[in-house]
């Protein structure tokens, strides 16, 4: 019962105000490839990307420039910005330059590539699954976008071992003779390519390319959400091509409103908000624009309105219309949607109560990987809630299942039952492992209980802390069970506190 008690303390009582956030919260990595050894050479992606670097770094991002890197920089470059990454709030990732897809892999090509041929293609070049596990692990956030070209004359039928790929390029094209295929990141991850299926990605006529253009001018705004952001650079690159390059992404934003840019002057900054009023925060055009995209049936855009009409502090507030949308997106699939609508069934907000109803919602988006639903499916299981029968064995599996899809509550929380001894397989170094993964993951509930508590876990589970600090560069002092100044620095560090 000591885990459980543990379990419930940090999720329901009141803690200790947490120490101060993460130095670095926005991340990127900007890459321009141009002047490339075996392919042709193009002409504004040097410039794309210094610009785009420029532009980052004014609105608040720590950025990364590579230009012209070679293959073994850019796996160099790769590693060192996946562990940065874990702990950020976004990581960003854009790259310029010649794109091709190999038997539905895309490939990004770095400028010494002797690329000629497809397997060339794929031992020299950077896959797109790379550049998404580098972003992977991003608290909040993750983002890759891709100016690179997006047509396919070659069709997908091209041999794996050996047949030379045709390098001459479509003029003013960023094409290889292959092209990109569709992408399908996990959730919370948005892949941005510079042209839809069968369309090239133009390198201008002036000294930046016009998805370039419009991505810097639209991400430097104050104020704009993230995903009418993107759908205004879709919209001028249209208008600037005469409709011949079409913007598109694949992917689904996380139902946290962001701004690139932060917020606009009087406009509440929605970073450290709650969902719940960042997105009552959002100017009355913009929330147009969602109603005007809910409409279409994008699923984020249903949320954010009902989020809205959620708050009780506005006047917009109308919990039947926010059951409205919710349902709507909950049955177009969104997981998040059928989480927030099993909560209003749970307590009867906006619709009768109906636990029946609740279960099967949280059921249903615990199916998708729906980490928060999943936890909370642990509890129920555990406490034998909305008609379930206690099942403690049962919540342990849900609860490990959280965990390792990164819940930050959830990791702590098996940390607490492995430490207690109530995971039969399990030990000192697999608690240490999940407290290790809820500092990167960047719960500040858990850095508060290892910098103010750390007794209440035993002295086995401290020292394997400790050495996987020390095995992470984190850390140099004796591992001995002591959280003193040495291993709490090391706690501060890896949780992204640097002194």
């Amino acid at each position: 019962m000591t885990a459980f008690l543990r379990i419930f303390g940090i999720l329901f009582l009141a803690l200790a105000p947490a120490l101060s956030q993460a130095d670095t919260r926005r991340i990127a990595l900007v890459m321009g490839m141009s002047e490339y050894q075996t392919l042709p050479s193009l002409e504004n992606t040097k410039n794309d990307a210094t610009a785009m670097a420029a532009m980052l770094s004014s609105i608040g991002f720590d950025v990364t420039l590579s230009v012209d890197a070679g293959v073994a920089e850019i796996d160099q470059l790769l590693d060192d910005f996946a562990f940065r990454s874990e702990v950020a709030d976004l990581a960003l990732i854009y790259f310029a330059g010649h794109g091709i897809e190999v038997q539905g892999e895309n490939f990004l090509i770095p400028v010494d590539a002797a690329v000629q041929s497809n397997l060339d293609v794929q031992r020299q070049s950077m896959s797109l699954k790379r550049l998404l596990g580098a972003v992977d692990r991003a608290r909040k956030m993750r983002i890759v976008i891709l100016d690179s070209c997006r047509n396919n004359p070659l069709g997908d039928d091209i041999a794996l071992d050996g047949g030379a790929i045709d390098t001459t390029s479509v003029d003013g094209t960023r094409g290889t003779g292959g092209g990109m295929a569709a992408a399908d990141p996990e959730r919370g991850t948005l892949v941005a390519f510079a042209a839809r299926d069968g369309q090239v990605a133009l390198d201008g006529t002036g000294v930046n390319s016009p998805y370039a253009l419009a991505l810097m001018d639209k991400m430097a705004q104050p104020g704009l959400e993230i995903s009418l952001m993107f759908r205004q650079v879709r919209d001028q690159v249209l208008n600037q091509t005469g409709n011949l390059q079409e913007p598109h992404t694949y992917g689904s934003l996380t139902g946290v409103p962001f701004y690139l840019a932060g917020a606009a002057e009087g406009q509440v900054d929605v970073a450290s908000s709650a969902a719940i009023d960042a997105w009552a925060a959002l100017r009355p055009d913009q929330e147009d624009q969602l109603l005007a995209l809910a409409d279409l049936g994008d699923t984020r855009s249903m949320l954010g309105l009902a989020y809205i009409r959620l708050n009780p502090n506005e006047g917009r507030f109308d919990p039947k219309a926010a059951v409205s949308f919710l349902q709507r997106a909950a049955d177009a699939g969104s997981p998040e949607a059928q989480f927030e609508l099993a909560k209003l069934y749970e307590r009867g907000t906006g619709v009768n109560e109906d636990h029946t109803r609740a279960l099967k919602l949280y059921q249903t988006a615990a199916e998708q990987d729906f980490a928060d639903a999943i936890n909370d499916l642990g509890f129920l299981h555990y406490q034998g809630g909305l008609g379930l029968p206690a099942n403690p064995q049962k919540a342990l599996e849900f609860f490990e299942r959280a965990a390792d899809l990164r819940h930050p509550q959830a990791q702590f929380n098996f940390a607490a039952l492995i430490d207690d001894g109530l995971i039969a397989d399990k030990g000192p170094d697999d608690s240490a492992y999940y407290l290790y993964q809820a500092l990167r993951t960047g719960s500040s509930d858990v850095l508060t209980l290892l910098s103010e508590r750390p007794t209440m876990f035993t002295d086995q589970t401290r020292r394997a802390l400790q050495a996987r600090l020390k095995d992470n560069s984190f850390y140099q002092g004796a591992i001995d069970g002591d959280f003193g100044p040495g291993t709490q620095r090391g706690i501060r560090r890896a949780y992204g506190i640097e002194e």
